[in-house]
């Protein structure tokens, strides 16, 4: 049977539930590697990160922050003191998301030279997968090599009273709304809600935050979550640590909503967005089929290869190693290569992956919060370390006394963390908060993931007069 008569019998070597980011690369390193692929969709191309999360989000983020670091520049601050215009905001958003079409997408997928099914994927056995489209007909697949599940995950909206009469916004409503709305209720203080209390506030929501707990971005250093919400409250965010909602209700279809919390006080707004977590997309994903529990995260080698599994892969969210697109991507490469090496031989054993393991995901992975400061951090923070039982040591600057932050805003406000294995005098971890400080972790993330010793790092000059020279001054506070 050639490879057009087997994919014309709906054979293919692997088969890819999912055409996010994540699915996406792995369907290009299948293809790269001769493998016929079959990449199956229910929704749109391009998955979430293109139209409900990274790129809509951070078109909303870029003109606020960027009024907000022109407001800090001498000469240009009077310039840009009146508000936003949301409408052009909104639709710039609307551009950076092809209007929720993914023609585009569609045309790299098919130009790769994979086939494109639309319609819900399933599992049906080991190997198979079959194909529910819009219109209720069905396709079965078989994959010869490996079914690679890169569905992602949703939403957690917690089960409150009122809860389905009041129509809650999760990440993506927050993400498309068509409009601002004039009062805004964000509950949860992780990355999505405090970038998006940045945003709307920006566009001239009235913003109210209320955090179970009592800081912002709990998993970060805690200075970064202070910084955060420093600025969110001089920018004029209402932030409630220490409180929960309890139940809600709408006023009509479309009126106001009330909020009461478990202090016994009562809010009102117009919206509320719901950041409270995610959970993985695998409830209807036929893992009882294959001995797996349904709607449960999967557990993966290295490789992103299932336990217990020689051909099922579970890649990005789903494998709950680290909810970011960046991580998932990075994932999807690794577990491409894995599936591709190992159609070639089939005997290809853990000892034998050479760099096809995502070894990144145990201790260098970095992330960038878009707010106004940004928070920047890769590998672990100074408790993690503790925890995990290093001898470590945390080393902290102020940015405000590097030359370069001085320049590119007048009263800059940032801090930056390194923390040293005093043992094998290497980084572990590092946190930047501060404007603009997102560019800075590729050169942290390369520090922990390269394992660079701190006596070499002294030879990695930072240019000056840029923010980059923090890492000078971490150095030299090591060493004292």
């Amino acid at each position: 049977m050639t490879d057009a008569d087997a994919v014309k019998s709906g054979e293919y070597d692997v088969v890819v539930i999912g055409a996010g980011p994540v699915g996406e690369n792995v369907a290009d390193r299948a293809r790269a590697a001769g493998l016929s692929t079959a990449v199956v969709e229910s929704e749109l191309i391009g998955g979430e990160c293109s139209y409900w999360a990274c790129m809509p989000s951070k078109a909303l983020l870029r003109p606020v922050v960027a009024r907000a670091d022109a407001r800090r520049v001498p000469g240009l601050s009077g310039a840009v003191r009146g508000p936003l215009d949301a409408d052009a905001v909104l639709a710039y958003r609307d551009e950076q998301t092809s209007h929720w079409k993914d023609d585009g997408q569609v045309g790299w997928l098919e130009g790769i030279g994979a086939d494109i099914y639309r319609g819900k994927g399933r599992l049906t056995g080991v190997r198979k997968v079959a194909v529910t489209g819009p219109d209720g007909s069905e396709q079965h697949l078989t994959a010869r090599h490996a079914v690679a599940v890169c569905t992602g995950s949703r939403a957690v909206v917690p089960a409150l009273p009122g809860i389905e009469d009041v129509r809650p916004w999760t990440s993506r409503e927050a993400t498309s709304a068509k409009e601002v709305p004039g009062r805004l209720v964000v509950v949860g203080g992780g990355v999505v809600g405090v970038e998006m209390a940045t945003a709307w506030q920006g566009l001239g929501a009235e913003v109210t935050m209320l955090i179970r707990g009592k800081r912002l971005l709990p998993k970060m250093e805690p200075f970064a979550g202070e910084l955060v919400a420093e600025a969110l409250t001089e920018a004029g965010v209402t932030i409630r640590t220490g409180v929960s909602a309890t139940a809600v209700s709408r006023a009509g279809k479309d009126g106001p909503v009330t909020v009461e919390l478990d202090d016994g006080d009562r809010l009102e707004t117009d919206e509320i967005l719901f950041a409270t977590g995610r959970a993985p997309r695998t409830d209807d994903l036929g893992l009882d089929t294959v001995g797996l529990k349904p709607g449960s995260w999967l557990t993966v080698d290295d490789s992103c290869r299932v336990e217990d599994s020689d051909w099922l892969y579970a890649v990005g969210d789903v494998n709950h190693r680290a909810l970011l697109t960046h991580q998932g991507k990075y994932q999807a490469r690794i577990a491409g290569a894995a599936i591709a090496a190992r159609a070639q031989d089939a005997s290809l054993e853990t000892e034998r992956w050479g760099t096809h393991a995502a070894t990144a995901d145990h201790a260098a992975v970095p992330q960038v919060v878009f707010t106004d400061p940004e928070a920047a951090s890769v590998g672990l923070t100074l408790a993690e370390a503790e925890s995990a039982g290093h001898r470590v040591r945390a080393v902290d600057h102020d940015l405000a006394s590097v030359a370069g932050s001085g320049l590119y805003a007048q009263g800059y406000k940032g801090r930056a963390r390194m923390v040293v294995d005093l043992d094998r005098e290497v980084v572990l971890g590092v946190t930047f908060v501060g404007p603009g400080i997102g560019e800075l972790l590729h050169s942290a993330t390369i520090a922990v993931a390269g394992e660079v010793p701190i006596e070499r790092l002294w030879h990695a000059v930072p240019a000056y007069p840029t923010i980059s020279e923090v890492w000078l001054r971490l150095l030299e506070t090591y060493r004292g």
